[in-house]
C-alpha cells in the first residue's frame, strides 16, 4: 500500500469524522470493525474510509411488509455509527415507512422520485414476508399489494437485500399452523427470493444483527459489488460457520456437561444448552462471535442462558420446537485454527504419526461424549422416577 493512499485514506477519515461529529479515532474504528467483520485483508479499512469520504451516497428505497419492524429497531440500536450519522452521512434512506416523515400520497411520491432519480443505482431492501395467497390481497401499501410493490421498486434496482428472517424464507408468518390440512401459512407468506423468481441477498435473523447489514452496505459503497453469498444468498462473512463452533460453552459440550433444566447446577454453572434444546449446532449465523447491543461478545441468548432457537434457519426457526434437541451438523475446526491441509512440501512420517495421534484422540473424545450423554439421560430418568 503507498504512502498516497495512506495519506489520502488519513485525509479521508479526518474529513468524514468532521461530517459525523466524532472523533477520527472513532471513524477508524468503525471502519477497521466493518473491515474484520467482512474478513478483508489488513489495509482494507483505507479503503473503506475513502469510499465513505468520496463515493457518493447510495440512494436506499426500504420496504416493509409483514413482519414486526424487529429489523429496523436493530438498526435503531447501533453504535458504529449511530442511525442518524448512517442516513445523513453514508447512505441516503429515501424511503422508510417507519423513520421518514413523509407520509401517504407524499411518502409514494418521494419513493417513485427516488427510484427515477437513481434509476439502475438504488439498493432496494426488503423487510418483511410477502402474502401470495389470494393475489396478495393480504397486505397492501398505498392501494398496491406487496407483490406488486416489491415488483416495481426491484426492476431497476441496483441490488435487493432481504433484511430478517421474514424477508429472506418467509420466518415467523410463513409458520403453518398445526391444524388439519393445513400444508402452508394463512396468508402463503413467501421470502423476497421466490416471490421474484431470482436470487438476492438475504440476511436472516429475528431479528439479525445490524452490523451484518452496514458490512454488507459498507461492501457495496466501497466495491460496487456485494460480498461473496452462499447458496441461499447469506454473506458468507456472517454465516459461513454454524454457532456452535464460536459457542463459549463449546468446550462444555464437547467434555459432556449438559444443563438438564433451567435453574439447575450445570444451568447455572454455564454448561452446554444442547439438552435444553439449543438450536446452535444447525444454525449458520455469527451471533456468538459479535452478539448484540455494543455490549459486548456476550449479549445474545445462550450468553444470557437461553437456548439458541435459530431464528435465522429456515427449517429450524419457528419449526422445530423450542426445546427439541438439534440435529448435529459436520464440526470443523474454528477459523483462528490451522487448515486441516496445508500447501507447504510433503508430510513426513513423524506428522503422519502426529496426525493419527489426533485422530484417535478425536475419536476417543466423541465416545466420552457419548458416553456422558447417556449418563446423563439415566441420571434424568431415575430422578423422575424418584
Amino acid at each position: 500500500m503507498s504512502e498516497t493512499f495512506i495519506e489520502e485514506a488519513t485525509e479521508a477519515a479526518a474529513e468524514v469524522a468532521g461530517r459525523l461529529r466524532i472523533d477520527r479515532r472513532e471513524f477508524l474504528q468503525f471502519c477497521a470493525a466493518t473491515a474484520t467483520t467482512l474478513g478483508l485483508s489488513s489495509g482494507a479499512e483505507a479503503a473503506i474510509a475513502k469510499a465513505v469520504e468520496k463515493a457518493k451516497r447510495p440512494s436506499v428505497i426500504w420496504l416493509h411488509f409483514q413482519e414486526c419492524t424487529g429489523c429496523s429497531e436493530s438498526l435503531l440500536r447501533a453504535e458504529h455509527p449511530t442511525l442518524e450519522k448512517l442516513i445523513l452521512d453514508v447512505i441516503s434512506l429515501d424511503y422508510h415507512e417507519t423513520l421518514m416523515a413523509a407520509a401517504g400520497h407524499q411518502a409514494e411520491a418521494a419513493r417513485k422520485a427516488a427510484m427515477k432519480a437513481n434509476k439502475g443505482k438504488y439498493i432496494l431492501v426488503v423487510e418483511g414476508a410477502i402474502p401470495t395467497k389470494q393475489n396478495g390481497i393480504y397486505c397492501k401499501i398505498g392501494g398496491h399489494t406487496a407483490i406488486d410493490m416489491l415488483k416495481e421498486c426491484a426492476a431497476d434496482a441496483a441490488a435487493v437485500i432481504a433484511i430478517g428472517s421474514c424477508a429472506s424464507w418467509g420466518g415467523m408468518p410463513s409458520t403453518i399452523p398445526s391444524i388439519s390440512g393445513a400444508d402452508s401459512s394463512p396468508t402463503g407468506s413467501s421470502g423476497v427470493a421466490d416471490v421474484l423468481g431470482k436470487p438476492v441477498v438475504t440476511i436472516p435473523g429475528c431479528p439479525p444483527n445490524p452490523y451484518n447489514f452496514l458490512a454488507t452496505a459498507v461492501h457495496f459503497l466501497t466495491f460496487g459489488k456485494l460480498p461473496d453469498v452462499d447458496q441461499l444468498g447469506r454473506p458468507k462473512f456472517a454465516y459461513g460457520r454454524i454457532i456452535h463452533e464460536h459457542c463459549e460453552r463449546r468446550a462444555h459440550f464437547d467434555a459432556g456437561r449438559f444443563a438438564l433444566a433451567f435453574g439447575d447446577e450445570g444451568h447455572r454453572k454455564g454448561y452446554c444448552l444442547y439438552k435444553l434444546g439449543c438450536k446452535g449446532p444447525e444454525t449458520y449465523a455469527n451471533c456468538s462471535t459479535i452478539g448484540f447491543g455494543d455490549v459486548g461478545e456476550s449479549n445474545w441468548p445462550v450468553a444470557c442462558g437461553h437456548p439458541c432457537i435459530g431464528c435465522s434457519e429456515k427449517g429450524v426457526g419457528f419449526t422445530k420446537p423450542i426445546h427439541m434437541t438439534a440435529q448435529l451438523k459436520g464440526m470443523s475446526p474454528p477459523a483462528s485454527y490451522p487448515g486441516i491441509v496445508e500447501q507447504q512440501g510433503k508430510s513426513s512420517f513423524a506428522s503422519a504419526a502426529a496426525l493419527a495421534a489426533i485422530a484417535g484422540a478425536a475419536a476417543g473424545g466423541a465416545a466420552m461424549l457419548a458416553k456422558n450423554l447417556g449418563k446423563q439421560d439415566e441420571a434424568q430418568a431415575q430422578k423422575k422416577g424418584e
